[in-house]
C-alpha cells in the first residue's frame, strides 16, 4: 500500500531540537510495519509551510496526492495548517482514503475535533469517553486506538541500572513541585527533558537512560498554566504564528477545553514505551489505564505524592519484585500495544487490512 504521510517533522519546526515523537513512532512504524511491505512518502507539514507559506503548502499536498496517487493519506494534524477546501478535495477522492490520528483529543474535541472530523473519512482518537461525543453529533467515522510502543526502536537494552528514579519530559505542570518533594524524602531522582537543569536528551540517549533506571516515572497530567490557558478563550495562534482573537461563537468551547486540560488526566505514550524497554514503570494513575495492563503486576501506578515515596521506596528495597514487573509489563506489551498492532487494527476498520 502507498500511504503519504502528512504531518509536522521536528519539534516546534526547528530541527536543532529533533524529531517530533510520532516521527520515531507513528511514521517509522508505517515504514517497518508487517516487514516493511508500504510505501510511506513524507509530507514534512512544518518544513513546507516555512518553505512555500500555507495557500502554496496546501497546493503542493494536493499536487503531491495527485502525482503519487497514495491509497492512504494518514494525518497527525491538530491546526488549521491543512486548509478544510484541501482536506474536502482529498477526503472526496472516491480512491483514496484519509485519516487522521487525533492526540490530545480528552480536551481538543470541544474546539477542534468535532469540527474537522467530517473533513476525513477516519479519524483516531485515544480517549474512550470521546466515542459518545462523536456519535451524539453524527460522527461514525471515529476509530478507538490508544498509543503505543514502537518496538522497531523501542526495546530492552540490558544496561547497568545507575540511576534510582529517573524522570524524561518536560518539566511543566506539578512536576517540579512533584521532584521537590522526592528529592526532600531523601530519593535520589534525576530528570531531563525542557525546563530541567540537565536539558534535553537525544532519543538514543533516553533509551538508554530508561534501561539504566532501577524505576521510570511517568506523569499523566496536562501542562495547562492558568494565564495561558484563559487567554486561549479569546485569543488564538493561527498557522502562521500570528495572535488572532477567537469569534465570539467559540468561547464557550474554549472554556469546556481550558478547564479539561486544566485538570484532565491521559494515557500517554510513556505508558506503552516505558514496559516496552523492559523497564519498571510508575506511572501517575489515569482512568482506563487498567483497560491495558494490570496495575501491580504489569506495572505500578500512584494516586498521590505521599503513596508515590512510599512506593519508590518500596521497589528500590525489592528488586525482585520490581523486575518481575518490568518483564510481564514487557510481555504484555509486545503482546498487545505496539503501534503496529494499532495500524493493523485500524487498517481493518478502515478496509485496508488487504491492501
Amino acid at each position: 500500500m502507498k500511504i503519504l504521510y502528512v504531518s509536522s517533522k521536528y519539534n516546534r519546526g526547528k530541527p536543532e531540537l529533533g524529531y517530533m515523537p510520532q516521527h520515531y513512532n507513528i511514521y517509522d512504524t508505517l515504514v517497518k510495519i508487517n516487514g516493511g511491505i508500504n510505501e510511506v512518502l513524507y509530507f514534512s507539514i512544518d518544513e513546507k509551510l516555512k518553505e512555500l507559506g500555507r495557500e502554496e503548502m496546501n497546493k503542493r499536498l494536493l499536487e503531491t496526492i495527485d502525482k503519487e496517487k497514495p491509497k492512504l493519506v494518514f494525518f497527525v494534524s491538530g491546526s488549521d495548517k491543512i486548509k478544510k477546501e484541501a482536506l474536502r478535495e482529498i477526503t472526496n477522492k472516491n480512491e483514496i482514503i484519509t485519516l487522521n490520528w487525533y492526540a490530545d483529543d480528552h480536551w481538543k474535541f470541544h474546539n477542534y475535533s468535532k469540527y474537522w472530523t467530517p473533513f476525513y473519512d477516519w479519524v483516531a482518537t485515544t480517549d474512550p469517553d470521546s466515542i459518545p461525543k462523536y456519535h451524539k453529533r453524527g460522527l461514525n467515522n471515529v476509530i478507538l486506538s490508544q498509543w503505543g510502543c514502537n518496538h522497531f526502536l523501542y526495546r530492552p537494552l540490558n544496561l547497568e541500572k545507575m540511576y534510582d528514579v529517573t524522570f524524561i519530559g518536560a518539566a511543566h505542570g506539578n512536576r517540579r513541585k512533584i521532584i521537590k518533594k522526592l528529592k526532600d524524602a531523601g530519593i535520589s531522582v534525576k530528570c531531563w527533558g525542557r525546563g530541567w537543569p540537565a536539558g534535553m536528551v537525544s532519543q538514543e540517549d533516553m533509551l538508554k537512560i530508561w534501561s539504566q533506571s532501577k524505576i521510570n516515572l511517568n506523569f499523566t497530567k496536562s501542562s495547562g498554566i492558568l494565564w495561558k490557558e484563559l487567554a486561549t478563550i479569546f485569543f488564538h495562534r493561527r498557522y502562521d504564528g500570528k495572535i488572532r482573537p477567537v469569534n465570539p461563537r467559540y468561547w464557550l468551547d474554549n472554556i469546556k477545553v481550558m478547564w479539561i486540560s486544566m485538570f484532565a488526566n491521559q494515557i500517554k505514550g510513556r505508558n506503552m514505551e516505558l514496559p516496552g524497554c523492559r523497564t519498571f514503570t510508575l506511572s501517575e494513575y489515569v482512568k482506563h489505564l487498567e483497560d491495558y495492563y494490570e496495575i501491580g503486576k504489569e506495572i505500578d501506578c500512584f494516586r498521590s505524592i505521599p503513596e508515590l515515596i512510599n512506593k519508590i521506596k518500596y521497589y528500590l528495597a525489592h528488586e525482585e519484585e520490581r523486575e518481575a514487573i518490568a518483564q510481564a509489563g514487557y510481555n504484555r506489551t509486545i503482546s498487545d500495544h505496539t503501534w503496529e498492532k494499532r495500524f493493523n487494527k485500524i487498517f481493518e476498520v478502515a478496509g485496508l487490512a488487504k491492501e
